[in-house]
């Protein structure tokens, strides 16, 4: 399975569960830790954790149980490992609070077609 694959069913299973602010950065040339890079947001905890087992799912749906998963039950921001693509899940203050995409700003923003 390619990186592209796997951040194409993470896209999809942040959409279904209504992530707000979706934003993917292609890495490719410029980490070597991952190669896409992902955030979203969810209006409450509640939403965090189903954009995250939606995410769970739809890798298991794929064949592809090579992933870690920080956080707890009552964190605010979830971050998934998923090898090539690693995501982000927050709840929006803790996303305006610790403003990982600052990180991201050499890589280029991918453009993300909403359903």
């Amino acid at each position: 399975m390619t990186s592209k694959d796997i951040l194409t069913f993470t896209l999809k299973a942040i959409s279904d569960r209504h992530g707000e602010n979706t934003i993917a950065y292609d890495m490719q040339g410029y980490s070597i830790l991952a190669d896409y890079y992902v955030a979203t947001s969810a209006g409450s905890n509640r939403q965090l954790h189903a954009i995250a087992n939606a995410i769970i799912d739809a890798a298991h749906l794929a064949n592809f149980n090579d992933y870690r998963v920080e956080g707890s039950s009552e964190s605010n921001w979830l971050l998934l490992d998923l090898g090539d693509v690693v995501v982000n899940v927050f709840t929006e203050e803790a996303r305006d609070f610790y403003n990982v995409e600052k990180l991201w700003t050499d890589g280029k923003k991918i453009e993300i077609k909403e359903d």
